[in-house]
């Protein structure tokens, strides 16, 4: 039995609770400041509660001290307090932040820890840096990589055509702060809200636009080995324009609080949504240009007794997936730990992983 620490109540931090507490081999101290919150988490043999500060750094420590890991789902801009203070207490560090620059932070703290420390293990950044090394592994050279995923709505029923399924602070941060790409084999900052494109998957056309943080670590990774690296965000055809009227002509890009408040009292969250993620491989194999594409949709479904989001299900069963990975010694006990080391069919057949094989797994069944 591990104890480990899962800091945030909120959607996902209660969705990995739920999960490691009904896989049996973990006992989950469930961490946040909002007693409301706390209040609201199921009851459960395996989980206990802990209102805490993360501000307050010494209650922090003594908190993780004598834990196996703790699993942060807090809003990004409190990664780092969280890391420091598992460097302290000596413990294995995992988090789901897309931010770029607090992921930089991360890696040097790492750097004399003693432990592991493994950001970005949700689903973009997370799965997808997974599936974009497995292809590319394949390869003899490689040209390009291209990453799109999205969390949308089946039935979406507003002009963003689009539903509050994830972080309002996470969504927020990835429309505005620079994206990393390589272009041309230069590593270089693209603008958000970006480069849209168009595509079809399914019958259904989609759109695509660049977005901060999805690339993960992969652009340090691959750098020198590819000539074109993007990562971009899906969403239904007429979202982006409308986000671009809202951050940069009404200027609430600078005034973040006042769209999280929007965003959060007039889109509705739903459990009906699908996860989709499309990844595009190509390079030279034996001197011919090939291509390779991984393509995948990921819906709501009953996980752990309960009806989950697809975002829920991908993100909370990646992170346990990688901290299942750590618990069995299949990834190193110290130092930082990017998403594409992990190998991809390790992750697909461990016990939370197996979740991103949904809809294989359906397509058998009806054949």
């Amino acid at each position: 039995m591990k104890n480990v620490v899962v800091i945030g109540a909120g959607k996902i931090g209660s969705t990995i609770a739920r999960l490691l507490a009904h896989s049996g081999d973990y006992q989950v101290t469930l961490a946040d400041r909002s007693t409301e919150q706390l209040a609201l988490i199921e009851k459960h043999e395996a989980i206990s509660v802990a209102e805490i500060d993360i501000s307050d750094a010494a209650a922090m420590v003594g908190l993780l001290t004598g834990k196996f890991a703790v699993l942060s789902a807090a809003p990004y801009h409190l990664t780092i307090a969280i890391a420091e203070a598992a460097s302290r207490a000596g413990v294995h560090y995992l988090d789901l932040t897309e931010d770029v620059e607090s992921t930089r932070r991360v890696k040097a703290i790492a750097e004399t820890a003693n432990t592991a420390f493994i950001p970005q293990c949700g689903l973009a950044p997370g799965f997808i840096s997974i599936v974009a090394n497995d292809l590319s592994r394949r390869f003899d050279t490689l040209d390009s990589v291209r990453m799109r995923v999205g969390a949308l709505p089946q039935y979406p029923s507003n002009a963003l055509n689009y539903n509050l399924t994830w972080s309002t602070d996470g969504v927020i941060n990835e429309y505005i702060e620079p994206c990393e790409a390589i272009v041309e084999g230069h590593l270089i900052e693209v603008p958000a809200l970006e480069e849209r494109e168009e595509f079809s998957l399914d019958g259904v056309t989609y759109e695509a636009f660049n977005t901060s943080g999805g690339l993960g670590t992969l652009c340090e990774t691959l750098k020198g080995k590819v000539r074109t690296l993007n990562y971009r965000t899906i969403r239904y055809p007429g979202h982006a324009a409308i986000m671009k009227a809202l951050l940069n002509d009404l200027g609430l890009r600078h005034r973040r609080e006042v769209l999280k408040d929007i965003f959060e009292n007039a889109l509705p969250s739903t459990l009906q949504d699908v996860v989709i993620i499309f990844v595009t491989v190509s390079g030279r194999k034996e001197g011919r240009l090939v291509q390779e594409t991984y393509a995948n949709k990921v819906y709501s479904a009953v996980v752990a007794g309960r009806m989950m989001s697809a975002i829920q299900i991908t993100t909370a069963s990646s992170i346990c997936a990688v901290l299942d990975m750590l618990a069995k010694g299949e990834l190193p006990a110290k130092g930082f730990i990017r998403q594409e080391e992990i190998g991809l069919d390790a992750f697909l057949k461990s016990r939370f992983g197996h979740h991103y094989e949904q809809r294989a797994y359906a397509d058998k069944m009806a054949s």
